[in-house]
């Protein structure tokens, strides 16, 4: 109990109170009940299956019995799993993007550049700033969640200019611009639609797929869903997208259209699924010693273009979009 108890704490710290407040107002019109017996039940709920207060609300708890609870992974349950299947002395080459980079640089199709490089390679400057986009996209190499994420157009620099503004602003990484396939430019053309797939080596070491989910941007030059963005289910044998997209805000409703380019979404084919998949699968071999992968994979005209590699993969994106509590399926790697 003294775990979950601080678990609570954390979870309050880091609650966003505007967010906290219209799930409160949606699900006391739902409901039917006042917002105060909904925020004691989402705390003693906390405590009890060890979830955040935000994920009472998103899991739809307030609706849900408690055989139903027991079956979704909250983030205290997410924390010790991740935890034992990546652990923290393994996962750099994961958090730090200049590692990760060269780690995993076989299965890029975009040019990354550290900022140490670009100071001492004008030729690297140049490439970078020509790329065939027009465009770079400036990153800390720490960054989470699309954070800190700047694009750019790449004429407005110089190499010294690009320089100076990476110097000053923060940036260490700075990359060319994925230009994503056409049919992912059909359903969304405000920023790049990745794919999410996250693996799990089994005790053969053997990857088992986990799940695969199209994240859609709306408006939005980043695809996450804690930006507003939208989440759909794939099936992971055709590459093929099974049901509506899903928001994480609870007040708002499920598409089955895209709500800008009014694309069908449910039924939208991701192109080179085949050589998608094999690339997940291939990058989860390469370093065992992380077992349980959420891999970001862009689709180009040319194939899929890996982007990163979550030890800390999402939840809320593995389960809202089907609707399932899904911590059954974790709960057979743990022994």
């Amino acid at each position: 109990m003294i775990s979950r108890l601080i678990y609570l704490a954390y979870y309050f710290r880091q609650t966003d109170k505007k967010k906290l407040g219209v799930f409160l107002d949606h699900a006391s019109a739902s409901a039917k009940r006042s917002r105060t017996s909904l925020f004691i039940s989402a705390i003693v709920n906390s405590l009890i299956y060890n979830i955040s207060i935000l994920e009472y609300f998103q899991f739809r708890f307030f609706e849900k019995k408690r055989k139903e609870k027991l079956k979704w992974a909250g983030t205290g349950f997410m924390y010790e799993y991740q935890l034992k299947m990546n652990p923290k002395a393994k996962r750099d080459i994961l958090d730090d993007k200049r590692k990760f980079y060269k780690k995993y640089q076989r299965f890029f199709i975009h040019k990354v550049y550290e900022l140490s490089e670009l100071k001492n390679n004008s030729i690297a400057v140049q490439s970078l700033l020509s790329n065939k986009t027009g465009k770079i996209v400036l990153k800390l190499s720490d960054g989470k969640c699309g954070a800190q994420v700047v694009i750019k157009d790449a004429l407005a620099f110089n190499g010294e200019e690009l320089i100076s503004y990476m110097v000053s602003n923060g940036f260490d990484l700075a990359e060319e611009f994925i230009e994503q396939h056409s049919e992912m430019n059909r359903l969304s053309p405000s920023g790049v639609n990745t794919v999410r797939i996250i693996t799990q080596l089994n005790s053969t070491d053997e990857v088992d797929i986990l799940g695969c989910r199209l994240r859609i941007t709306v408006n939005s030059a980043v695809d996450n869903m804690a930006a507003g963005n939208l989440a759909a289910p794939v099936n992971p044998e055709t590459g093929v997208v099974t049901g509506d997209a899903v928001y994480s805000d609870i007040s708002r409703v499920d598409e089955s259209l895209h709500p800008v380019t009014k694309t069908e979404i449910k039924g939208f084919q991701i192109p080179f699924w085949k050589e998608t998949l094999e690339l997940a699968v291939n990058a989860q071999l390469l370093h065992k010693q992380n077992r349980s992968i959420g891999w970001d994979i862009a689709v180009t005209p040319e194939g899929p273009d890996l982007i990163e590699g979550n030890h800390d993969w999402c939840k809320l994106l593995w389960q809202l979009p089907v609707n399932q509590g899904m911590k059954f399926v974790l709960e057979k790697y743990i022994n």
